[in-house]
């Protein structure tokens, strides 16, 4: 059974569910959904940020726009 099907069969499932079983089920996933709406960077990641954005401020480094960015992913320009 795909991921899509899977998902269409749970919705149908939990829009009749019983309170009870609705509340059980999120019980089972708290951890997991709480965990995916709060994020955090380590120190080590916030420290590489600061310097990426030291040399980008002092033209080091190069910036790109939204849209060179996009098309550099798509191959359509280089870098």
């Amino acid at each position: 059974m795909t991921s899509t099907a899977i998902r269409q069969r749970l919705i149908t499932y939990l829009s009749d569910a019983e309170d009870n079983k609705i509340r059980a089920i999120y019980t089972l996933l708290e951890k997991e959904i709480e965990g995916e709406q709060s994020f955090s960077l380590t120190e080590e990641h916030l420290e590489i940020l600061d310097r990426e954005r030291e040399l980008h401020l002092s033209g080091q480094t190069k910036s790109y726009s939204k849209e060179d960015s996009f098309d550099i992913i798509k191959g359509i320009k280089s870098l």
